[in-house]
């Protein structure tokens, strides 16, 4: 499929900022193209896929779907979170279908393979005959759960599918490094400071718009009113990240005047400073003195995008009001970009739209991301 995929629209998209296009229609429309992405890019980089603290204590196990791969978040026995793909290894049953505590070994309800929670085949009843539980052809040292390649930052669960990428720590050593000071626990501030939101867009488009600040005077006309246009930075890492930055972030208070604790040690570009970057190619993040949150963008189709998103906090007792007001606060600011990347989504039927433009001084993050999208794809058709 990929050697029948036009490369000259790449081409355009990788040239430099004052001169490229975006990416054409059919990566926005295409379900062939939705499929060319999820190897190309989704599979074969680090995508974001749950937050760490879905999974709590020892035991627990949540079953996700990531782009039709069946996998099962655990944290096992020695409290390490883990990712596996859901199935058995004797007919590919569905081992896990709701969200529970293992609270011995992971069974399957085929045939009652059963696995431990570090995904080891430990019983194999019958399978050698009535009462005989092992058969020379059936090692189950070869036979344990497949795991998938995991890696926790932020608070977040990343995973690696094709398991061909290089280090999680090497592909995201530069963002690591600038958010060094944010090494630190990161505490979820439960239920009340998770939500989804279900949009119609492709998920890059919800990359591209989160990317820039240019829209906020529009848009975000609350946010804008204290965080100007002006007050705000691109950041752009070719190849890795981008997103913006603003040097007016302004707390969150009660009536009392109370504010949630800061992250300790922060130097003082902090002290009214945020930033907010899209770590590619699905998660994106907003860093300030006092909580950061989560976005991980769930690709459903090439036309449908769940959201999820997590707030994290530099304590675990913050109060409960103050978290669900900033949960809502934020909630509403990522609403006022639904219609936005809906309407993005809709105009990408319109046959004669080329990719579009891009301001020179106000999309260079946006740019950013296309030419990385367009050099994995092209990368991958060179494979191919």
């Amino acid at each position: 499929m990929a050697n029948d995929m036009p490369n000259s629209d790449l081409n355009v998209v990788q040239q430099p900022v004052e001169t490229a296009q975006g990416l054409s229609n059919p990566h926005y429309t295409d379900p062939a193209y939705f499929e060319e992405e999820k190897q190309a890019i989704l599979f074969a980089s680090w995508a974001g896929l749950d937050a760490a603290a879905a999974v709590p204590d020892i035991g627990d196990a949540k079953p996700i779907e990531f782009l039709g791969v069946p996998l099962l978040l655990i944290r096992d026995k020695e409290n390490k979170v883990r990712v596996f793909q859901n199935i058995c290894r004797h007919r590919g049953m569905i081992l896990v279908d709701a969200p529970r505590k293992i609270e011995g070994v992971i069974r399957c309800p085929y045939h009652s393979w059963c696995y431990s929670t570090s995904g080891k085949l430990v019983s194999t009843p019958h399978v050698g005959g009535p009462g005989h539980n092992t058969h020379d052809a059936i090692d189950r040292d070869t036979l344990g759960l497949t795991e998938i390649r995991s890696h926790i930052w932020f608070g977040t669960v990343f995973v690696n599918i094709d398991g061909k990428a290089p280090a999680f720590e090497e592909v995201h050593g530069d963002l690591l490094q600038r958010w060094a000071e944010f090494d630190t626990p990161l505490y979820h501030g439960g239920p009340e400071s998770a939500f989804q939101l279900q949009v119609k867009t492709n998920w890059k488009l919800a990359v591209e718009n989160y990317c820039e600040s240019y829209h906020l005077p529009w848009i975000h006309p609350g946010l804008n009113s204290y965080s100007r246009l002006e007050d705000h930075y691109n950041i752009e890492q070719k190849r890795e990240y981008s997103g913006q930055g603003t040097y007016v972030y302004k707390q969150l208070t009660d009536e009392n005047g109370t504010r949630f604790p800061d992250f300790p040690a922060l130097s003082e570009q902090w002290d009214e400073g945020a930033e907010y970057i899209a770590l590619y190619p699905n998660v994106l993040l907003g860093a300030q003195r006092d909580h950061c949150f989560v976005l991980i963008l769930d690709p459903t189709s090439q036309a449908t995008t769940k959201e999820h998103v997590h707030l994290f906090y530099a304590t675990n007792d913050t109060q409960q009001d103050m978290r669900k007001k900033n949960a809502a606060l934020w909630k509403g600011v990522f609403e006022e970009d639904i219609f936005v990347v809906e309407g993005m989504q809709k105009g990408r039927s319109a046959p004669h739209f080329d990719g579009g433009r891009f301001s020179p001084a106000m999309d260079g993050p946006t740019h950013v991301f296309h030419d990385w999208v367009a050099s994995k794809i092209d990368t991958y058709r060179t494979k191919s």
